[in-house]
């Protein structure tokens, strides 16, 4: 049954005191106690009576509160004749967990609402049972080892009429089921999933009810098979790798027995992605094995030999060498030791596959290796043709911004504001002499990106010819100097004065010092700007006429 049937039954008169936004959470029974840790006796989806014997002071009420939540209690209920209310501190310590409060008038008895709650539970349980099972054994058959999870949607649009679509973390589409009708647009699965990944990182549990264009969604998180709900250490190990059953349904009236065919839905598609994961590791074995013979300085020919193992298992058929691309990715979070490695090889494979792909198929075509906090991807690229290569300007294999432009939506919300992902493209290389210089380039490339504002950023070798390069690695403490000394006299004698000194020299610096054009530009007169440029040149001590004083003050207004 669920929080709100219970607040909506009189007889039982309860009062909500927090948690608004879960009362669709599922009761699957009911417990009384006073113990300080009762979650021994905990098995999760209980409603929990107490009458606060447990509670001494007000620090006892957030350990009480932190060890409900851990044992995965539906809400907790207060009685109000041991205290004559409920303490502001428990309460608070349940809007902090996100635990809902109910407060039990003295006049009802703990045994009327335990009653009340076994007998509607057992009520539902006591439905088609039969049919649930059968489901179930039929999606087991038909799931993993005969189909995917293709099959297992299209029971739920035969056996129950739902319109259901499993996607990654990035808003790829990666399975729907054939009765399900045209697949969900590109922008609605992105949209989906950044509802997912925000509703994540806020703590708030499964299904989250999403409403987009006219049509309500319930969105199922898939973790791994192997993991619990809350075996991570942190959510944000693995916010950003857990795919998601959305569901064209509103999930808050279904009854215990449709959540219970749902959840085991979503882990039966787990079953088949942790299968998948496993057959990725030939392909990371691959990456990490080229990865190390690259950064230890190999020889070539050792490269070249584990490039030719690689190729046919990550383009089988292609027939010859392809040329390579290094993609180098971070995931880092604000002042937090958490490994970004493992986290960002798993975004990264996804970030890989071209957004109109749908399937597994074409992520198992990357290879990506993480050491330490990074994750590196080497990509193979068919063959480029003499023709293309030597048309002036052309563009050939991925392109940094390009990457980004489709997954920004959800990968902004499952960062969150606390977490960053930064990626850097090399150019596209055709043996193995040029991978040392590729990694290189795409870790510097990665570094521009991250001098940048933004939670998501890139960007691609095509912008490492440039001074734009250099600024973002001088230190500080130099930077600060270097403007110190060229602008801040300037900086004064604009505020004393009134003068337009700074703007006049950017002015000057951008018409490549020409006089006239310049005075156009301010609507000066040409004698104005030489007193001005002459009054810049007695209060720094430079020649604006010198190409390396011009470059100085170019560069000191660009870092300050």
């Amino acid at each position: 049954m669920r929080l709100r049937a219970l607040l909506d039954t009189d007889a039982l008169g309860l009062l909500l005191l927090g948690g608004e936004d879960e009362l669709d959470r599922s009761v699957r029974g009911v417990m009384t106690t006073d113990l300080r840790d009762p979650s021994r006796y905990l098995a999760g989806g209980e409603l929990v009576l107490t009458g606060l014997a447990w509670r001494r002071d007000a620090a006892d009420s957030e350990p009480f509160v932190r060890l409900l939540v851990q044992a995965g209690v539906a809400a907790l209920a207060a009685g109000t004749a041991e205290l004559g209310g409920v303490p502001e501190d428990l309460i608070a310590a349940c809007a902090k967990h996100r635990l809902p409060l109910l407060a039990v008038d003295e006049s009802v008895a703990f045994a009327t609402v335990t009653e009340h709650v076994v007998r509607q539970v057992s009520g539902e349980r006591a439905g088609d049972l039969a049919a649930v099972v059968d489901r179930h054994r039929r999606m087991m058959t038909s799931g993993p080892a005969g189909g995917g999870p293709d099959v297992v949607l299209d029971l739920l649009g035969t056996d129950l009429d739902l319109r259901a679509w499993v996607l990654s973390p990035t808003g790829r589409l990666i399975a729907g089921s054939k009765v399900a009708g045209p697949d969900l647009p590109a922008g609605t699965c992105a949209r989906l999933a950044a509802e997912q990944l925000a509703a994540t990182r806020t703590g708030r549990r499964g299904p989250h009810r999403v409403q987009l264009d006219g049509t309500t969604y319930s969105l199922f998180p898939i973790r791994s098979s192997g993991r619990a709900p809350g075996a991570a250490r942190d959510v944000r190990e693995t916010v950003l790798s857990d795919w998601l059953l959305a569901v064209e349904a509103d999930a808050s009236d279904w009854d215990g027995q449709r959540m219970d065919l749902l959840q085991g839905v979503t882990q039966l598609i787990a079953v088949e992605r942790d299968r998948r994961e496993a057959a990725r590791t030939v392909r990371r074995r691959l990456a990490q094995e080229v990865l190390e013979l690259v950064q230890t300085g190999a020889a070539p020919a050792e490269i070249a030999a584990r490039l030719r193992v690689a190729a046919p298992v990550l383009l089988p058929g292609l027939g010859t060498a392809p040329h390579w691309q290094v993609v180098v990715a971070r995931v880092e979070w604000d002042g937090e030791e958490i490994e970004g490695g493992p986290v960002a090889q798993a975004l990264l494979e996804e970030v890989l596959v071209d957004p109109s792909a749908t399937g597994p198929e074409p992520a198992d075509r990357i290879a990506v290796a993480h050491t330490g906090d990074e994750a590196v991807a080497l990509v193979p690229l068919p063959a480029v043709p003499a023709v293309a290569a030597d048309r002036e300007g052309a563009e050939t294999g991925l392109l940094a911004d390009a990457l980004l432009q489709v997954v920004r939506e959800p990968l902004s919300a499952g960062l969150d504001g606390d977490g960053r992902l930064t990626l850097g493209v090399s150019a596209a290389v055709h043996s193995a002499e040029g991978l040392r210089g590729a990694l290189e380039e795409a870790r510097h490339a990665r570094r521009v990106a991250a001098a940048r504002p933004g939670r998501v950023c890139a960007a691609g070798h095509q912008e490492l010819a440039s001074h734009v390069l250099l600024l973002p690695f001088v230190p500080d403490d130099v930077r600060r100097a270097f403007t110190a000394r060229l602008l801040d006299p300037l900086t004064d004698y604009d505020r004393r004065h009134r003068a337009e000194l700074i703007p006049t020299l950017e002015a000057f610096l951008d018409c490549d010092g020409s006089w006239t054009r310049c005075a156009t530009r301010l609507h000066l007169h040409v004698n104005t700007l030489r007193y001005r440029v002459g009054r810049i040149e007695q209060l720094t001590g430079r020649d604006l006429s010198r190409l390396e004083d011009k470059l100085d003050f170019f560069l000191a207004l660009r870092m300050s």
